[in-house]
Parts: C-alpha cells; sequence; structure tokens
C-alpha cells in the first residue's frame, strides 16, 4: 500500500444503541477535518458485538449524519462483511509469528487476576502460553479452543504525539498480549480496527479519549503488519448539564430527537464544533466558515459540558438568519403533525416571527394561529377587552371589512380608529392581539394583521 496522497479521516460507531450529541460530535471533527483539507471521509459500522448490534441503530446513525449534513464518501462499510480479511491478516501474523494460541481458560484467568489484585499487582495476563526460546509450555488441554493473543514487545515504549493530549509515552512492559481471535476464530476489535484504518489509508483517527488505552495496543499491530500507523487525536468526553459522562443511561437524547424539537442542523453543527473547539471568540458562525477555520490545533484539552439553553440560543441567531422559503418548509413539517394544512403566507409568516423564536415548534406555535382556531386565555379578554374599548373594536372590524388588505391599508385604518376614539396605539392593539392572535405580545400589529384572511380577523374582533 502506497501512502495516501490526501487526509482521509473515518467515523467507526458501534450500532448498539441510540447516537446522541456526544457521539455525533465524533464524526463532526473527522468530517470536518476531511472537508476542511480536501479529504474524504469514510463511515464504518463497528458491528461485531452480534448480540446488541441492530439494523435499527444503523438506521439512526446514517439519518442523523443525513440531517446533519455530515456526508461521507465512502461506506458504510461493515465489519461483519469483512471476516475473511481479517482471517487472512490473522493468519499473516500467526505465520510471522506475532501471533501465539493461548489456551488458558477463563476460570484460570479470573483466578489469576484474583491473586494479582490480592497482591495489589496490576491484573493482567501473565504470559504462560507465550512461547519464547528454551521455554516448556504446559501440556495443551484436551477439548480446549485456543484464544490467538498478540506477542506484545516487552521492552521499549509506545509513544505518539497525540493532537489534543500532546506527547504520550505507554511503556511496553505496562501492556499484556491481547487476545485478538476468540476460540471460535472471530478477530476481537483492537485487531479489526487497525486492519481496517489499514485497508482503507486512514491518516487521521479523531475519537473520543476513551480509547487512549486501545491506542499503544493498536499501534504495536501496525508495526508487526509493517505499516505506519495514523496521527491521533482523542477528544475530550462531552459531559451532561450535570456534570456526568453524556449517555443514553444519563438521559442523553438521540440526535434525531433534536429535529423533532426544532433545532436547524447548521445550528447544531455550530453548537456541537463548540463542545471541545474553538476560533478565538467567535460563538455563531456559518457551515462554511467553520470548515474554513476547522483544524486539529484549537481542539479543547478539558471535557466540555452540554448546556441546552446555550444550545437553543444558538438555535435563536441561526433562525434570523435562515431563508424565510427555508424556515417556511420545516415550519410546515412542525404544522403538518398538528393537522394544519399552510399554504404560500407562511413564508411572510416565519420573517414577520422568527426574530423572537429559538425553535422551529415556536415558529409553528405562532404560524399556527394564523390556520386554526384561536382560544384567547380568559384572564387576558378580561385584562384588554373591556367595555370601554369595544366600540374602537367594532369600529376597526367595520374599516378592515372594506380596506385593501394590505400593511399600508391597515395602518391606515388603525390610525383612523385611534383618532376616532382619542386612543393610543396600546390600548387598541392589546385588546386586537388577544382576540386575533391570542396573545398580547406579538410583532407590529398592521404587518401581522395583513398576513392574516380578512374573514378571519373580521370574525374574531367580532367576538369582542
Amino acid at each position: 500500500m502506497t501512502a495516501p496522497t490526501r487526509t482521509r479521516t473515518r467515523f467507526a460507531p458501534s450500532p448498539t444503541g441510540f447516537i446522541h450529541l456526544g457521539n455525533i460530535r465524533s464524526a463532526l471533527y473527522p468530517w470536518a477535518f476531511a472537508r476542511s483539507t480536501g479529504g474524504a471521509f469514510i463511515l464504518r459500522i463497528e458491528d461485531t458485538d452480534l448480540d446488541r448490534s441492530t439494523q435499527a441503530a444503523v438506521d439512526v446513525i446514517i439519518d442523523s449524519m443525513s440531517w446533519l449534513g455530515l456526508t461521507y464518501d465512502e461506506g458504510p462499510f461493515y465489519q461483519m462483511e469483512r471476516m475473511d480479511r481479517y482471517r487472512a491478516v490473522l493468519a499473516e501474523l500467526v505465520a510471522t509469528g506475532h501471533v501465539y494460541p493461548c489456551y488458558m481458560s477463563m476460570v484460570e484467568l479470573d483466578a489469576l487476576r484474583d491473586r494479582q489484585t490480592a497482591a495489589k499487582e496490576k491484573p493482567r495476563y501473565d504470559g504462560t502460553w507465550r512461547p519464547a526460546e528454551g521455554k516448556l509450555l504446559p501440556a495443551i488441554p484436551e477439548g480446549v479452543s485456543p484464544v490467538l493473543r498478540f506477542k506484545n514487545p516487552q521492552h521499549g515504549s509506545v509513544e505518539w504525539i497525540d493532537k489534543v493530549k500532546g506527547e504520550i509515552v505507554i511503556r511496553n512492559e505496562e501492556l499484556d498480549d491481547l487476545v485478538i481471535a476468540r476460540p471460535d476464530g472471530t478477530p476481537t476489535y483492537n485487531f479489526c480496527v487497525v486492519v481496517d484504518d489499514i485497508d482503507m489509508a486512514i491518516t487521521h483517527v479523531i475519537r473520543g479519549d476513551d480509547h487512549v488505552n486501545n491506542t499503544p495496543r493498536q499501534i504495536n499491530i501496525f508495526k508487526a503488519l509493517g505499516k505506519q500507523p495514523p496521527v491521533y487525536a482523542h477528544l475530550p468526553t462531552v459531559l451532561n448539564e450535570l456534570g456526568e459522562k453524556m449517555s443514553k443511561r444519563n438521559g442523553a437524547k438521540p440526535v434525531t430527537q433534536y429535529r423533532e424539537e426544532g433545532y436547524l442542523p447548521d445550528a447544531m453543527v455550530n453548537y456541537l464544533a463548540r463542545l471541545g473547539w474553538s476560533h478565538g471568540d467567535d460563538e455563531i458562525f456559518s457551515r462554511e466558515q467553520f470548515l474554513q477555520w476547522f483544524n486539529l490545533d484549537h481542539l479543547g484539552k478539558s471535557a466540555a459540558q452540554f448546556d441546552e439553553a446555550k444550545l437553543r440560543w444558538v438555535n435563536a441567531q441561526h433562525l434570523k438568519t435562515t431563508a424565510n422559503e427555508v424556515l417556511a418548509a420545516l415550519v410546515q413539517t412542525q404544522l403538518h403533525k398538528r393537522g394544519i394544512q399552510a399554504d404560500d403566507r407562511l413564508a411572510g409568516i416565519c420573517a414577520l416571527f422568527k426574530d423572537r423564536c429559538d425553535t422551529t415548534v415556536v415558529l409553528a406555535d405562532w404560524a399556527a394561529v394564523f390556520y386554526a382556531d384561536v382560544y384567547p386565555p380568559i384572564a387576558e379578554l378580561a385584562q384588554h377587552v373591556t367595555d370601554a374599548v369595544r366600540p374602537a373594536i367594532a369600529l376597526l372590524a367595520g374599516k378592515l371589512a372594506v380596506c385593501a388588505w394590505d400593511k399600508p391599508a391597515v395602518a391606515a385604518a388603525i390610525k383612523e380608529v385611534l383618532a376616532a376614539h382619542a386612543l393610543k396605539m396600546p390600548q387598541l392593539a392589546m385588546p386586537v392581539r388577544v382576540l386575533v392572535a391570542g396573545s398580547a405580545h406579538t410583532p407590529s400589529l398592521d404587518a401581522m394583521l395583513a398576513l392574516f384572511a380578512r374573514e378571519k380577523v373580521i370574525a374574531r374582533l367580532n367576538r369582542a
């Protein structure tokens, strides 16, 4: 294999449960690094845990990535479809003396670990079946299928410059001989990962720091196969709002739930990017800016804490700058869940209300009043729709019934009613808003009324 001429990164999730924000950040950074350097981003599904892996989990991974726009160039590749390749490489390692059979049973191994723990030693395999010159191995027990162990170097150290953590040095004496194939011949995780990274010519492995302990073992397997390890960047943990590691067990939500709750994919990318990376003091940025700025040199070393209030604020900023037609399509999806069919007024409604919303669900709440029935709160009606203002409301209904139906004409009608009854704008606007929109607080009254169907406005004002 020749050295790749461009960056190649990968996201390699295990489909054993739904994917949450802590997981998807481990896809965002390798995707961004590949895009920012003109490289390739590969999706690999590590599905060797047959008892827990499901197709439903795979579907959610792909759906989540698609929603966030984390497009991959190659894949998805499935490890279970590559078993023949792994076995071929295993045979190569056996032939070169890097692997040996171990017949130690789980009972024996557990007893060994118990003795080591009692002696305050680090629990580890002791090399009983590791062949060495002049060493007499135990008799092979009958009816026992061995595991295959990798013959880890016993001297020297594994060293690498991690793009997040800096220089890391692990002495080989601290590593025991890793099991790389089970008794049935099925290869194990650390071995499969190395073969995959070699075959897929991965140049940079950007993953969570829960994999740091795997890295020295994987580097030694790379070297045994005569291959150069990739560059590593181990990302700090994402914590939930209670300061615990984000996980399903600790209440993390599936990534796709944020779509249902009205978040924008570009806002999610913006927020997730800042959970462990920064570009100066920039808080709000577009996807294009993120890809222009992103590199591995500004990844944070400390754990990042998720904050839903901050996410909502970021989403609100993106809502303000999103094209009205784009928002209209998203809001229509939300309205459809409520059995509401919008029309061509929806883009204008979004334009009027988006500055006061933080999700498309909230924007849909406002849009719904233009299409569905409105039931103003009794307390608001009592406070604002009084006997003193009812004659003015009736006059406004009459004028709106015959005027041109656009913002200037509606504004003129309102002004005439204010003059006729010697009212200030809030005295008329508040009750009209409550009757028509169900809330005393809305954007500009004339702009809002002009977006309603005329007959709806007249009917609602006549309820006064």
